[in-house]
């Protein structure tokens, strides 16, 4: 059986008790960098056999990993911090799991874009996890610009040296927004900063960093500036019959359409 499992961002206390269940039951755990994982299991004194699995041979890793799990093998799979996959190898492992039938599953845990969305204080009922974005100026702008026109709460990773490079993209695509810095998440220096894009974010960035900004604004419909007996007569006009006009007209105001019903009585 494989076993994707979520490891402490930060404070180390942040390790889930069916996580070090996990990696004590493992006979082998693959890891993003054995040398990072090594600090963890000795925090904990687990001594297991460990391996490689990064972004420069995560196919032949994830091979090796179906095969062991194929033998009857207990295989755990980590990511330097968080949760594998997410901004993470691991993805091309699952893929080659699920391609081969082979069962996987997760032990939940942290994750540094989460944390930073309850931390920034910005709407958390509708977002959007955009991860890293690219190094080159015009390839960063082109990603932002999918996302320019979405009403919910954006959140990227940014490393310390890219942060002034990426708010000032952000700002130059999005336009003005609040946003909020996260930085150093459940570390001693643990930070939720909030800045306008326009102002740039307002210290030396030290420490990895998630950005949190705030979605586009919702455009008002100009059929709204009408009185509520033009709106309703509006799409009459184009056709459609009262009982149509008055729901067309109401999903527009947000409001019922008993609410419109008196100024449509005579038309």
């Amino acid at each position: 059986m494989v076993s994707f499992v979520a490891t402490p961002i930060g404070n180390l206390k942040d390790i889930t008790l069916r996580a070090l269940e996990t990696l004590k039951e493992a006979d082998v755990i693959f890891c993003e960098d054995t040398r990072h994982t090594l600090k963890l299991l000795n925090a904990y004194e687990i001594k297991k056999p460990l391996y490689s699995c990064h972004k420069f041979n995560e196919t032949e890793a994830a091979n090796k990993i179906l095969e062991l799990s194929r033998e009857g093998k207990s295989v755990a799979v980590v990511s330097d911090a968080g949760t594998p996959v997410v901004s993470d190898p691991g993805n091309i492992v699952c893929k080659i799991l699920r391609e081969a039938g082979e069962e996987y599953t997760l032990i939940p845990g942290a994750s540094a874009f989460v944390a930073a969305l309850v931390l920034s204080a910005l709407p958390a009922d509708k977002f959007a996890f955009i991860g890293f974005l690219p190094d080159k100026a015009g390839e960063k702008k082109a990603v932002l610009e999918k996302y320019k026109d979405l009403d919910l709460t954006l959140l990227f990773h940014s490393a310390p040296q890219d942060v002034n490079k990426d708010v000032k993209a952000m700002f130059e695509v999005f336009g003005d927004r609040r946003a909020v810095a996260v930085r150093e998440i459940t570390k001693l220096h643990e930070e939720s900063i909030p800045f306008l894009l326009s102002e740039g974010f307002p210290s030396e960035p030290r420490g990895e960093f998630v950005l949190v900004v705030e979605g586009a604004k919702q455009k008002e419909n100009p059929l709204n500036e009408l009185s509520e007996r033009e709106h309703i007569k509006k799409y009459m006009d184009e056709g459609f019959d009262k009982k149509e006009a008055l729901k067309k007209a109401a999903k527009d105001r947000g409001v019922s359409k008993s609410t419109l019903y008196p100024f449509a009585i005579d038309l």
